[in-house]
């Protein structure tokens, strides 16, 4: 492995399987764990990042597939963008899939992994959203064994993962229901998200979920939003909505994540929104209307 930061670690271990990981981890507490490297060596080229050493992930056969488990799909941390992306993936999880087609170039989704977009957690990570929405958990491998926690409070900082912990699994329910995911960039092509929606149906709880990527530190859940749109479908039917309910929607949930500024402490009156603030609103709120849209369709 080769950086072009000066002073760059020399150390690297490459575990081949899941516990050799967790030993590595337990015996070099300052040890970084790698696998796709796309956030990780940027940082370390750039001079933010200077791990005393790294901890490989390449080689652990164990993570990088997925399988069948009590009506869930358990998916590798080392599972590609470019993996996810394949049309049998996308028939098992689509918004999942969609998120891995648009993550970037071919370079970013042939190296990129998910348990890496998870541990990053960078706002702009495509696939938060999408597990946000299906409300999917983490299973943490670590010296004292496994334990399981759902992906949003590690996203929120609410679970921490502790010294030799590190992500091993995602636990995904399977709905067999329509969902979504659709992004926003600043260029045209493939680049970071300025917003991301991902919507999804669960017909069996007459549910809808949504979550919003991109425009805060984690992905958020409209849940005043997905409640009155769902008591407006009829689950029973053909489960469409009019175009004046869809437009609603993303002006709902647009408006719970990116709210109006609060009155002053004198009460004055509310300030206004900055005219690019205004535009994002308003992407996320196509962004929602869109999603919950062809979702239905």
């Amino acid at each position: 492995m080769t950086t072009h930061a000066p002073h760059a670690t020399h150390t690297v271990t490459l575990p081949g399987s899941l516990d050799e990981a967790v030993a590595a981890l337990a015996a070099m507490p300052a040890a970084v764990p790698v696998a796709g490297g796309t956030d990780l060596m940027a940082a370390v080229n750039s001079g933010l990042l200077r791990p005393a050493a790294l901890v490989g992930l390449g080689r652990i056969s164990e993570i990088r597939g997925w399988q069948y488990q009590d009506g869930h799909a358990l998916l590798g941390a080392g599972l590609t963008h470019a993996r996810m992306g394949r049309p049998d993936f996308a028939a098992l999880i689509p918004a999942l899939a969609a998120a891995a087609r648009a993550a970037g170039p071919p370079q970013i989704r042939n190296a990129g992994t998910l348990g890496g977009n998870i541990a990053s957690a960078a706002p702009t990570g495509d696939a938060l959203p999408v597990l946000a929405a299906l409300e999917a958990s983490l299973v943490i491998a670590g010296p004292a064994g496994h334990r399981e926690i759902p992906v949003g409070r590690l996203l929120a900082g609410i679970e921490l993962l502790h010294p030799g912990e590190l992500i091993g699994y995602v636990r995904v329910p399977l709905l067999h229901a329509p969902q979504t995911f659709l992004k926003a960039t600043g260029r045209t092509g493939p680049g970071r998200a300025t917003a991301s929606v991902a919507v999804v149906l669960d017909p069996a709880r007459r549910m809808v979920r949504c979550a919003v990527g991109a425009v805060a530190p984690m992905p958020l859940r409209p849940y005043d939003a997905e409640h009155w749109v769902a008591s407006l479908i009829d689950w029973d039917g053909e489960r469409t909505l009019a175009p004046e309910a869809l437009t609603a929607f993303g002006d709902y949930v647009a408006a719970a994540c990116i709210p109006d500024p609060v009155p002053t402490p004198e009460g004055g009156e509310p300030g206004t929104l900055p005219p690019a603030v205004l535009h994002l609103r308003r992407t996320v709120a196509t962004l929602a209307r869109r999603a919950l849209g062809r979702a239905l369709a």
